[in-house]
């Protein structure tokens, strides 16, 4: 029996993170990646949106929780696109 393929990270989510802005709410216009962690909790407790803009915070919300926030800092630095 063979074991499944891993799935192949998609390296563009992590650049969105950085360069998006949050589309509506209390922080629209702030860049996803600079986002409070408070305020990613609160989706978590409520639900997060559906479609991309919902795996985008969900994502950005294991990240932030699990101390791994170092992982978008040179991306930050070389990618943000100025607004």
């Amino acid at each position: 029996m063979e074991s499944p393929e891993a799935p192949v990270p998609d390296g563009t989510l992590l650049l969105t993170l950085v360069n998006m802005q949050m589309p509506f709410g209390k922080y629209k216009g702030t860049v996803l990646c600079d986002l409070p962690v408070s305020y990613l909790e609160w989706f978590a407790r409520e639900g997060f949106p559906p479609g991309k803009m919902g795996m985008l915070l969900a994502t950005l919300y294991e990240i932030k929780t699990n101390g791994l926030d170092q992982l978008l800092t040179p991306l930050k630095q070389k990618n943000r696109r100025t607004y």
